[in-house]
């Protein structure tokens, strides 16, 4: 599991939950001042997740507004980038006199090194709580120019498209489900994370020459994989279609897949291939035909996917639906033989 820390106000009686959260926010890396009409019964939760390059924080808190003034920046600089998401409520973002409004699904950035105020308030009248992503970036680790950084600051970003939606999807499937990964991964999401964030802010800069050509790469090839995975049952998906997808051509679809360890079409019929396998020995789908299963993820010719499952696997698949048959009434015999053993 993904190293997390988490902080939960309701561990204490309601007059003490505020004091708890301002003393959270004191001892982050960017402090900040916090006022809210809530601070009687402040229910809020904080989920830390550190990423190696990046920090990913998921907050859920009643409405309020906090100041980054100038004496809180003296007494602590950590020279770090903030990127925030917005996932429910309605935020507000002011930094070097630029106002912006943050709906759901949206991003700001700002530079925690400098004076801003936030404000995030909840749109549900019978559930007053906001909450939000926020990715600390550390100001080396960002790989575009500073000066030209100030553009977006306190500005929105769209969360439902393009890049923006695939770093949406991704912070809230990393902070929302962090029991689906080993600690070895964390640094190698983190390079996820932050080649995405770079992608994003370097297209909103106009200036997407600015962002290194293997940052681009990296985020552009994470964008196709996703791509294939959400289309993966469609028997039409092929290079062409991806590359058309994404606007490039099929040659430079290729390219970007010289450094992996497989071409764009082996890539997705290995990974149909792994789903038709998974699916096969699942108890639940036992009723369901070979064929049917197949062409679930894109193999509309059953005398191809028979050869490619044997190519793949050693085996053909109804022979690995029998095995996997057999594994699973085996476990269970045992599990039933030890359970009818008289107890001590």
């Amino acid at each position: 599991m993904l190293p997390r820390e988490t902080l939960d106000t309701t561990v204490l009686p309601p007059g003490e939950r505020f004091g708890m959260w301002l003393e959270l926010v004191a001892r982050t890396s960017a402090p900040m001042r916090v006022r809210s009409e809530h601070d009687e019964d402040f229910i809020a939760r904080a989920d830390f997740v550190d990423l190696g390059p990046i920090q990913l924080i998921s907050y859920d808190y009643p409405s309020l507004d906090a100041f980054r003034t100038p004496k809180l920046i003296r007494q602590s600089d950590p020279e770090l980038y903030i990127l925030a998401l917005t996932t429910g409520g309605v935020g507000t973002s002011s930094q070097d006199g630029r106002r912006s409004e943050i709906q759901a699904g949206e991003f700001t950035f700002y530079n925690a090194s400098r004076p801003h105020d936030l404000g995030h308030h909840a749109t549900e009248p019978e559930r007053d709580q906001a909450s939000s992503i926020i990715t600390m970036i550390p100001h080396a680790a960002l790989p575009l120019p500073p000066q030209r950084m100030a553009a977006l600051y306190g500005g929105r970003m769209s969360g439902s498209e393009g890049i923006g939606a695939l770093l949406a999807q991704f912070l809230l499937q990393v902070t929302g489900h962090p029991e689906q990964y080993h600690a070895a991964d964390a640094s190698r999401l983190g390079a996820v994370g932050l080649d995405l964030a770079t992608t994003m802010l370097g297209r909103h800069l106009v200036a997407e020459d600015a962002v290194p050509t293997e940052v681009r790469r990296r985020a552009l090839l994470t964008q196709v994989q996703a791509y294939i995975h959400r289309h993966l049952g469609e028997a039409t998906l092929s290079p062409q279609v991806v590359a058309d997808a994404h606007h490039i051509s099929v040659r430079s679809l290729h390219r970007l897949f010289e450094a992996e360890d497989a071409t764009v079409a082996s890539y997705i019929r290995d990974l149909r291939l792994a789903r038709c396998r998974r699916d096969l020995t699942d108890p639940a789908l036992r009723s369901q035909p070979v064929q049917m299963i197949a062409a679930r993820w894109g193999f509309s010719d059953k005398a191809h996917f028979s050869r490619a499952f044997r190519a793949a696997y050693g085996t053909p698949p109804q022979d690995h639906r029998e095995s996997g048959s057999d594994l699973a009434r085996m476990v269970n015999r045992r599990a039933s033989t030890v359970n009818s053993l008289p107890a001590d």
